[in-house]
C-alpha cells in the first residue's frame, strides 16, 4: 500500500513538474509546434454551420536543444514530445536528456530563418500554442498510413482490364509496361505495384477553427494525414491563398 502512494506521488511529482515549466511561443520563421492526432468530431459556428473538425491534442512540447549558426551553423531547436520514463531510454538518449530531466518517444528538429532571433528559446521551455490564432492557416505534416504492398489499381487508381470477352486472371493486372522494340525496355518510375503508403505527407492551407490553451488541444477543420495517436506538425502556411 505504502509503495503504491509513493508511486502516486512520483507520478503527481512529475505531472506537476512538466506543468510548471515556462512556455513560450515559437513565433521565429513559420513558427511549429507538434501535436497528436486525437480524431474526428464536428463543431457548429454562430451561423449554425457544421464544419468537421480534427482535434489535435498538444501535450506538451520541451524544448531540448538550441542550435546557433555560430556553433552548429544554421538556427534551429530540438524539441521532444511523449514523455517516457529514463530507465526505458538508452545511454546516449538520457545523456541528452539530462539538462531538461525528461526523457521523450518522439524527437524533431524545427530550422529557423538565419536572422531570427532566439531570445527566449531556451532548454527546458515549452513550446506553446498561441504563434497561431482561430481563423488562420496552417500547414499539417505527418506521416500517412501503411497500406503494405499494394496493386496498381489501389496505388494509382488504374482502370484495370476487361471482365469479359475470354479474360481470366487478369482483371487487375497493369496491361502492357513497355515500349516498341525499340528502346525494348521499361521506363523508370514507371507507375506499378509497390509499397503504399507510410510516407511524409504535408497538407497546406488548413484553417483552424479553434486552439484553446487550456485543455491543449487545436481544433482544424478538415481531415489530417495518419492514423489517431500519429504525431502531427504545425506550421503557419507557407503558402497564402488569394
Amino acid at each position: 500500500m505504502e509503495s503504491n502512494k509513493a508511486t502516486a506521488v512520483t507520478a503527481d511529482a512529475a505531472s506537476s513538474s512538466a506543468v510548471a515549466r515556462e512556455s513560450v511561443a515559437l513565433t521565429a520563421g513559420r513558427g511549429g509546434i507538434l501535436g497528436m492526432k486525437a480524431g474526428m468530431t464536428q463543431v457548429y459556428t454562430d451561423a449554425g454551420q457544421s464544419l468537421a473538425v480534427t482535434v489535435i491534442d498538444l501535450s506538451p512540447v520541451v524544448i531540448t536543444q538550441v542550435k546557433t549558426k555560430a556553433k552548429e551553423g544554421y538556427n534551429a531547436i530540438q524539441v521532444g514530445f511523449l514523455n517516457r520514463k529514463m530507465t526505458k531510454a538508452n545511454k546516449s538518449e538520457q545523456g541528452h536528456a539530462k539538462t531538461v530531466g525528461q526523457s521523450f518517444y518522439h524527437y524533431q528538429e524545427i530550422r529557423l530563418p538565419e536572422d531570427a532571433s532566439l531570445e527566449g528559446l531556451t532548454v527546458g521551455k515549452v513550446l506553446s500554442p498561441e504563434f497561431v490564432k482561430d481563423g488562420e492557416l496552417v500547414d499539417l505534416t505527418s506521416r500517412s498510413k501503411g497500406k503494405g504492398f499494394q496493386g496498381g489499381m489501389k496505388r494509382f487508381h488504374m482502370h484495370g482490364g476487361n471482365k469479359t470477352h475470354g479474360a481470366s486472371v487478369n482483371h487487375r493486372s497493369l496491361g502492357s509496361i513497355g515500349n516498341r522494340a525499340d528502346p525494348a525496355k521499361v521506363f523508370k518510375n514507371k507507375k506499378m505495384p509497390g509499397q503504399m503508403g507510410s510516407a511524409r505527407v504535408t497538407i497546406q492551407n488548413v484553417r483552424v477553427v479553434k486552439v484553446d490553451t487550456e485543455n491543449q488541444f487545436m481544433l482544424v477543420h478538415g481531415s489530417v494525414p495518419g492514423p489517431k495517436s500519429g504525431v502531427v506538425m504545425v506550421r503557419r502556411a507557407v503558402k497564402v491563398l488569394g
